[in-house]
């Protein structure tokens, strides 16, 4: 297997930064370059916006993307070859079209882990992704949301 360029989505939380480790762990075992991807929310599709001028929702746009740049400029990847980009649209669909624009190979993902009311309220991206990447996904949930194995009932 072949692994050339891997994508490494990011939201800058916790759980994402995490996930930079497996990322670098696997460009340096294969020699791969690492896309570093952040997906700006679309602030048009949003109840709020639809009343907004077209002026200020462009230039909250613009705030944002600044802010991203400045956050992906941030992350380090000593010696692996990086590529960062942003871009602006529904997260799982952005990864996706990524994902096949630039022949990525494997993508790697934080998933928060968040319980079933807030998935079912929310949502996953990761989960997205997964069903439909046109790559193998690795997922890596954060280490303060480690699995458990609840104690057997025989146990008692």
């Amino acid at each position: 297997m072949t692994i050339k360029r891997i994508l490494l989505p990011t939201d800058f939380s916790d759980t994402a930064a995490h996930t930079l480790g497996y990322a670098r762990e696997m460009a340096e075992r294969f020699g791969s370059e690492v896309h570093v991807l952040h997906v700006v929310a679309d602030p048009t599709p949003q109840d709020w916006a639809i009343g907004a001028a077209a002026l200020v929702v462009s230039d909250l746009l613009k705030t944002w993307e600044a802010a991203a740049e400045r956050r992906l400029a941030e992350i380090s990847l000593d010696g692996i070859e990086t590529v960062r980009a942003i871009r602006v649209g529904h997260a799982f669909v952005e990864i996706l079209q990524y994902a096949t624009d630039n022949a990525i190979d494997m993508i790697v993902m934080g998933t928060h882990g968040r319980g079933p009311v807030q998935h079912l309220l929310l949502g996953s991206v990761a989960e997205t992704v997964v069903r439909k990447a046109p790559c193998p996904v690795l997922t890596v949930r954060h280490p303060g949301h480690e699995f458990v194995m609840p104690a057997s009932p025989a146990a008692d």
